[in-house]
């Protein structure tokens, strides 16, 4: 009798804790762009493409809008508001219009995306931001009531950026972006780190694009993982064994990009590039739940 007893009693906190891990985890994620760059050149992005392989793209700005129990969370809020309908030069540098030839709209901006999905931006509890180049953190200002999670040592970048990845503003960093953000709310991170102590989302330090570069992994409510690699890689023919050509370090790029494809392989997770036009084209703007 008692042993009946412990069996039922044991199956019935099985299924309690079951269904709190399901409810923990991530009900939906929205995958969207801030817009499109090109066309250009591959090579402009990846120059060591041979010539059998180079081709004209039009990218997209990934940025991800992740409904949580917990809270909304947005990852990358892509380029800044005042880039739309074609203004770009009156706020980037000359060059970087000209090369990636912008095509944002105002409702492309990720207010108006949250809002097209039935959100607003002041209650987004949390915006990740994977790392402070312009199309990633473009509208960081928007959200000055989340936590702001961010890598300390990318906060550095933002402000300081290694010589060679240009310390001229408007440039690859745009220091507007992040001049009226400057007290805001961060968690300021040393590490990986699993947002809500629950597995559900979890930041994955990807350095080598930039020094402290962080890139997502989730893990849905219907049992699927997603992970979302930003520009720890670009697109497909960075996993095919092209490097990225703006890089702080291509040591840590490789070392990030093959932690990413060992993580989809070994926990048959769906890999997701940051600036691959043939993926979205197929995946993006939808949800995943």
């Amino acid at each position: 009798m008692r042993k009946s007893l412990a069996v039922v009693l044991f199956g019935l906190l099985y299924a309690l804790l079951s269904s709190s891990a399901a409810f923990a985890q991530v009900k939906g994620v929205y995958w969207t762009t801030s817009g499109k760059f090109g066309p250009f050149p591959i090579t402009g992005l990846i120059p060591s493409i041979p010539k059998e392989k180079q081709r004209d793209v039009t990218i997209p700005v990934s940025m991800w809008i992740i409904d949580h129990p917990k809270g909304l969370i947005v990852f990358d809020t892509g380029n800044n508001v005042a880039i739309s309908d074609g203004n770009c030069k009156s706020y980037w540098a000359a060059g970087n219009c000209d090369l990636l030839k912008p095509s944002q709209t105002r409702a492309d901006v990720i207010d108006a995306q949250l809002k097209t999905l039935g959100y607003s931006a002041d209650k987004v509890k949390v915006v990740i931001t994977s790392h402070t180049h312009l199309d990633h953190a473009g509208n960081i200002a928007m959200f000055p009531n989340a936590i702001h999670v961010i890598q300390k040592k990318e906060l550095y970048q933002g402000w300081w950026p290694e010589k060679f990845q240009g310390r001229t503003t408007p440039g690859t960093f745009v220091m507007a972006d992040l001049a009226s953000a400057r007290e805001f709310n961060y968690l300021e991170l040393e590490g990986d780190y699993d947002l809500f102590g629950d597995g559900s989302v979890q930041i994955l330090t990807t350095p080598g694009h930039t020094l402290g570069h962080q890139s997502v992994k989730l893990h849905l409510a219907s049992g699927g993982k997603l992970i979302l690699a930003q520009d720890a890689i670009w697109m497909q023919e960075n996993v095919d064994g092209y490097p990225a050509g703006l890089n702080y370090s291509v040591l840590d790029y490789t070392k990030s990009l093959n932690r990413l494809k060992f993580m989809r392989d070994l926990e048959g997770a769906q890999l997701f590039y940051g600036h691959d036009e043939i993926q979205y084209a197929a995946k993006g703007g939808r949800w995943y739940k």
